[in-house]
């Protein structure tokens, strides 16, 4: 490689690195550069995961009895598409909603530490579904005037057409009475659905049900084809635009019941926070004084190109938003030994060709060229890996896997590419070409 070239290519890599502190380092907001009209700002921020940051936990169970076998896993998985759109019109910052075995749904609100404001944000969500007449209920009451009254729950029997089905609601004022009330247009299998309910419920009620309450049970006079229904009821003007509100957040298709609340403390994450930021520091440092100590000079440019691995790659997590937690450190700080091994393995060769009397220059390609096979093979194997559990994993072990795999690529990059170009420049000048300083002793 020319020189040119290879100074050209230290160039890159110091304004790299320069731009990796000053995303991870807080040094400041704002850059400005008057005389040349620039200017910029860092708006990058480190996201933490509920273990680090404090928030709270919520386990929800769905009741699946009125949903079929087979149509269970889409229900709880459009149940979680809801209510994640439900928390993020409420700004929680980076909200986590999974699905956990057949019925259950685990809520993550980093940063809310009130559990009674966080279970209102979701059991304000409106489960709403159509029901038919039961031609036969199983009670009936009699009140003081001498009138049959059913329980609403027996008098009407489900149709399987919920909010799963409901595309869009808005305010409307009747035409006459300019009462409020509220339009409901279905998606297309809602529409195909309704125009079945109504079509065999001629001159029968229909009632519309939210949250297991009765709305309104009008008699269907005709057939409805065009996938509209309205619901009508003793509203106020606020009432009816809370509702419409809350149905286009999230109608959900099945009813959800709270079985478990935790609230993670912010102490709790901080003091997680400086541990591994203790642990990390500590490794480091053992990681550095032995690379300095065995391999000399090698192991100095190493430890060098290793604190640029780290501000490279908590700058990827930074820019591409990764949620950091307890588990995505423990990634990050495997990720760092993998570093080290790369740079160990190149190293190793690097004496080997020396020992076997070549010049400096040709044993640091020879040793990089040899080594490259063992780190790609290496790395890829545990890419695989990564993906597979980033894949199937929970979301702790995927966030493991994101921070690990991230980390294993930049690894590559600072092993081959910032250490080869900071020997390769060492190698020009005649006082680093003593031996010793790789750590190899010369034999008389």
């Amino acid at each position: 490689m020319t020189r040119t070239r290879l100074y050209l290519k230290l160039v890159v890599i110091i304004l790299l690195a320069a731009a990796a502190f000053y995303i991870v380092l807080p040094i400041g907001s704002k850059i400005s550069l008057k005389p040349i009209g620039i200017n910029f700002e860092k708006q990058y921020e480190l996201k933490l995961g509920l273990d680090l940051q404090g928030g709270t936990h919520l386990v929800y169970e769905g009741d699946l009895k009125g949903i079929p076998e087979d149509a269970r896993t889409e229900a709880m998985s459009s149940a979680r598409d809801v209510i994640e759109r439900r928390v993020n019109a409420f700004g929680v910052s980076e909200p986590l909603v999974q699905v956990s075995g057949q019925n259950r749904l685990i809520i993550e609100l980093p940063g809310i530490t009130n559990i009674d404001a966080a279970i209102d944000q979701i059991g304000q969500t409106p489960f709403m579904e159509f029901r038919e007449e039961n031609p036969n209920p199983k009670a009936a009451e009699i009140n003081e005037d001498g009138e049959v009254v059913l329980d609403a729950a027996d008098a009407f029997l489900a149709t399987g057409l919920t909010g799963k089905e409901f595309e869009r609601a808005a305010l409307q004022f009747h035409p006459t009475s300019g009462q409020p009330q509220i339009s409901l247009q279905f998606n297309s299998e809602g529409t195909k659905k309704f125009a079945e309910i109504t079509q065999r419920n001629v001159n029968k009620r229909v009632a519309i049900f939210l949250d297991g309450a009765i709305l309104s049970a009008p008699v269907v006079q005709s057939a409805i084809t065009n996938g509209e229904a309205v619901i009508t009821g003793q509203f106020t003007v606020n009432e009816a635009k809370e509702l419409v509100t809350r149905l286009n957040s999230g109608a959900l298709p099945v009813p959800i019941k709270l079985i478990q609340q935790q609230n993670v403390g912010a102490s709790l994450g901080q003091s997680s926070i400086d541990h591994s930021l203790t642990a990390g520091i500590i490794g480091m440092v053992l990681i550095a004084l032995f690379m300095m100590v065995y391999y000399r000079l090698p192991g100095l440019l190493a430890t060098a190109a290793l604190i640029i691995y780290a501000a490279l790659t908590l700058a990827v997590f930074k820019i591409l938003g990764v949620t950091l937690s307890l588990a995505g450190i423990a990634g990050f700080i495997l990720s760092i030994g993998m570093a080290v091994d790369a740079n160990i393995l190149i190293f190793e060769r690097l004496k080997e060709e020396l020992k076997r009397g070549k010049s400096l220059d040709r044993a640091v390609e020879e040793g990089f060229d040899r080594a490259w096979l063992s780190i790609r093979d290496s790395n890829f194997s545990s890419l695989i890996t990564t993906f597979i559990l980033g894949y199937f994993g929970t979301s702790i072990i995927r966030g493991f896997a994101i921070t690990l795999s991230i980390g294993i690529l930049v690894s590559m990059f600072t092993a081959i590419i910032l250490s080869r170009t900071f020997l390769r420049i060492l190698v020009r000048f005649n006082s680093f070409s003593n031996q010793r300083l790789y750590g190899v002793k010369r034999h008389a």
